[in-house]
C-alpha cells in the first residue's frame, strides 16, 4: 500500500496557526531563524508578520521547519 501524495494536513495546520495567531519560529535552509506569526500562505510561500521588524515572504523551498513558540 502506497501512502497518499497529499494529506492536506499542511494547509489545515497553517490555517490553524493563522486563525489562532500562534507565534512561530522558522528555521531556514541556511540555519537562520526568524520569529513571527503566519499571516498568509499558498503553495509556494508563507508571509510572516514580525513585531518591530519588516514582514517577510518566505519561500517554502527555503524552509527546514517551523515550530510554535506559545
Amino acid at each position: 500500500i502506497k501512502a497518499p501524495d497529499h494529506t492536506f494536513k499542511e494547509a489545515s495546520y497553517l490555517q490553524q496557526l493563522i486563525d489562532d495567531q500562534v507565534p512561530v519560529r522558522v528555521r531556514l535552509s541556511d540555519n537562520q531563524e526568524v520569529d513571527g506569526v503566519v499571516e498568509f500562505y499558498d503553495t509556494h510561500f508563507l508571509r510572516l508578520t514580525r513585531a518591530g521588524a519588516p514582514n517577510l515572504f518566505l519561500f517554502k523551498q527555503d524552509l527546514k521547519y517551523l515550530y510554535e513558540l506559545a
